[in-house]
């Protein structure tokens, strides 16, 4: 890993917060990538993009064979080599308030070495916390407000209440480690999962990615515009309302897990309540590929005006 020695626009500020996007395991929706690409969109000055203060060797971390980078084949050469990176940003909210975002690829082995260099930029920087986002696909319809799970280590302020109780075994995650490992080394960590329709996980979802970043506004004490991605989630959803109006069959389907969402709402019990039942319904995956070929359809129709999907080409 390689930290840039020298970053004078910190040397005043005593609160600094870290936003942590990792691509891969925790993205359904892509939301918590694309809430990451707005928060670089955003910054043009002084620097596009955001100035790099860290950067973290990928080769140590990445499975290039598990996870291949694209390249472009122009007639009879390569070219355009998306290269994985995993970074540091210097950025500024919306007041000026500067924050540094760590996005890019999870890695997929050296877990414990990836925590120990980003201990290293909390420390050598000043962080003051580390605030993750990721989302999940979940058996929940999208006409309903987003759930966000929030979580955090021993030295970090709650923000929110949890809607599980008891113990949930689960896979883990780089974030994950790194959120056990802050706390153990005497830094706060926090973060939020979104739940996403399991049905539109396979898409992007950038109602989420705004709810996500609601949420980094609250535990990071910044303020971000979303105006952009709020604008992208009502076209998003005029798309979606077009198709369920169109496909009976699937409308039925959501409209079975809002009874069911609205059933465990009115439960007093949360915890696995939150997920749903064996239902005999299509698989997220069946209903999200339908969902795909429509958005598809899209850009074939010139009557339409919309984009199916927006650029998330960011770095990473």
């Amino acid at each position: 890993m390689h930290i840039v020695d020298e970053v004078p626009e910190l040397d005043d500020v005593t609160d600094l917060t870290m936003v942590l996007v990792l691509d891969g395991f925790l993205d359904a929706g892509n939301a918590a990538a694309r809430a990451a690409q707005h928060l670089v969109d955003l910054s043009d000055a002084p620097t596009p993009g955001g100035k790099v203060v860290a950067t973290f060797d990928v080769d140590s971390f990445h499975d290039y064979r598990a996870r291949r980078p694209a390249v472009s084949f122009v007639r009879d050469h390569y070219e355009q080599y998306d290269a994985p990176r995993l970074v540091a940003r210097l950025l500024r909210d919306t007041g000026g308030t500067p924050y540094l975002l760590l996005h890019g690829p999870e890695p997929d082995n050296r877990w414990e070495a990836f925590a120990r260099a980003v201990r290293e930029v909390v420390e050598r920087l000043g962080v003051t916390r580390v605030v993750a986002m990721g989302s999940v696909p979940m058996a929940v319809p999208h006409t309903r407000p987003i759930a966000i799970t929030h979580h955090a280590n021993d030295h970090a302020e709650p923000v929110g209440q949890s809607p599980w109780r008891g113990e949930l075994r689960v896979p883990s995650s780089a974030q994950a480690l790194l959120e056990i490992r802050l706390g153990e080394w005497g830094h706060p960590a926090l973060g939020f999962v979104a739940h996403i329709p399991h049905y539109l996980a396979q898409l992007d979802y950038p109602q989420a990615s705004a709810a996500l970043l609601e949420q980094v506004e609250r535990g990071g004490r910044l303020t971000i515009d979303l105006s952009g991605l709020r604008a992208e989630a009502e076209d998003r959803e005029v798309e979606i309302t077009r198709y369920l109006a169109a496909n009976e069959e699937v409308a039925e389907v959501v409209a079975a897990l809002e009874r069911q969402y609205d059933a465990f709402e009115r439960s007093e019990e949360s915890g696995s309540n939150l997920l749903a039942e064996d239902q005999p319904l299509p698989s997220g995956e069946e209903l999200g590929q339908q969902f795909e070929q429509f958005l598809a359809a899209l850009d074939d129709d010139p009557k339409s005006g919309t984009d199916s999907g927006t650029d998330d080409d960011g770095e990473g």
